[in-house]
C-alpha cells in the first residue's frame, strides 16, 4: 500500500512515516500544505492520502475542504483525515462530500498501528473508518425523529458499528450474536432507511451517512 501525508507538523509527519514504514506501508510523499500535496498528486497517485484537519493558511478546516476537492478530482483516491478533536460536525461534512473510501480518526490514536493500518485498508477498499469516540458522541446526542426513530436499540447499535467501518463478522463479535443475526439487523436497517439495492452505491456507506446526518449536534 502507498500513502501520501499532508500535515503542517514536520515532527508528526516524521513519526507517522516511521510508524507506517515499520508496518510495511510505503510513504510516497510527506507534505505540509494542500497545494504541496496537490502538486505531488499530479506526478504520482498513492492509494490513500492522510490529511490533518487544521492546516495553513487559517488552521480551521482546510483538511475537510481539501478532502472534498481531492475526491472530486480523484474519485478513486482513499482519504483518511486526522484530527485532534472529537468533532461530529467535521465527520458529517467529510462523509457528505466524500461518501466512499474515507476515514476520520483522532491523532491520539495514531500510535495504535493495528487501528491505523486497518483504517487504511478499509479506506483503500472504498469503505469507511470512523473514530469510535465520534460515533459515541453522536449516540449521546442522538435525535429521536426521522427514520432512525424506527430502529430498535440493537439496530441502532449495529448501525453505529457500521458507521465505524466494522465488517459483519466484527459486529457479530462485538454484540455477541451470529453473523446471520447481524445480516438480519442490517436488512432491517436498510428497509427503515429506505435504501433499496443499488449497484452504483454502497448501502452500508449510505446508512452511515444517514446516521451521521441524523445525529449532528
Amino acid at each position: 500500500m502507498t500513502v501520501a501525508l499532508c500535515d503542517d507538523s514536520g515532527i508528526f509527519r516524521q513519526g507517522l512515516s516511521m510508524l507506517l514504514e515499520a508496518a510495511g506501508v510505503t510513504v510516497t510523499a510527506s507534505t505540509g500544505s494542500g497545494p504541496e500535496l496537490q502538486a505531488v498528486l499530479r506526478k504520482s497517485m498513492p492509494d490513500v492520502v492522510i490529511l490533518d484537519v487544521r492546516m495553513p493558511p487559517t488552521h480551521t478546516d482546510e483538511g475537510i475542504q481539501l478532502a472534498a476537492q481531492l475526491h472530486r478530482e480523484h474519485p478513486g483516491l482513499g482519504i483518511l483525515v486526522f484530527s485532534t478533536y472529537v468533532d461530529p460536525d467535521w465527520a458529517t461534512r467529510l462523509l457528505k462530500d466524500v461518501p466512499v473510501g474515507v476515514g476520520y480518526l483522532l491523532k491520539d490514536h495514531v500510535t495504535d498501528a493495528r487501528t491505523l493500518i486497518d483504517a487504511l485498508h478499509r479506506v483503500a477498499a472504498g469503505s469507511i473508518a470512523l473514530e469510535p469516540e465520534v460515533v459515541a458522541t453522536m449516540l449521546t446526542a442522538a435525535r429521536q425523529a426521522g427514520p432512525l426513530a424506527r430502529l430498535s436499540d440493537q439496530e441502532r447499535r449495529v448501525l453505529a458499528l457500521i458507521a465505524e467501518g466494522h465488517s459483519n463478522e466484527a459486529i457479530a463479535d462485538r454484540i455477541a450474536v451470529s453473523e446471520r443475526t447481524v445480516e438480519s439487523h442490517i436488512a432491517a436497517i436498510f428497509r427503515s432507511l429506505d435504501l433499496p439495492p443499488n449497484p452504483e452505491f454502497n448501502r452500508r456507506v449510505q446508512a452511515a451517512v444517514a446516521y451521521l446526518h441524523a445525529n449532528r449536534r
